[in-house]
């Protein structure tokens, strides 16, 4: 069982910056695909920005540009950057990864991010 704990989201002034982190019990080296998902409330699901094959960054088109996932090996951990925030990025952000190719999704507790002045 793969254990995700993403960092704390928070309140920020369009404009602003913040930075989530979601460390993993173990996989990141080896992960088929990784990334965060985000929910905002009377929306669907959305994909926000995904790793796969280790390599292929793909990010939804509203933050292309403003946001930016990486990943850390030695530290079993991946990141959202996000820049220049917009009211319309509040969501709960979720990390996700799969560790193999085949093997199941594990996901991150939510984070809450609002975006306001």
């Amino acid at each position: 069982q793969v254990r995700l704990v993403e960092s704390e989201g928070g309140l920020v002034q369009p404009g602003g910056s913040l930075r989530l982190s979601c460390v993993a019990s173990e996989g990141i080296v080896t992960a088929n695909a990784m990334g965060w998902y985000r929910r905002a409330p009377g929306k669907q699901r959305e994909l926000v920005a995904a790793i796969s094959s280790g390599i292929i960054t793909d990010y939804a088109d509203s933050v292309k540009g403003r946001f930016t996932i990486s990943r850390d090996n030695a530290q079993n951990t991946m990141y959202l950057q996000m820049n220049s925030l917009k009211p319309e990025d509040t969501a709960v952000y979720y990390c996700y990864l799969q560790t193999s190719v085949g093997a199941p999704w594990y996901w991150g507790q939510g984070t809450q991010v609002t975006v306001s002045s």
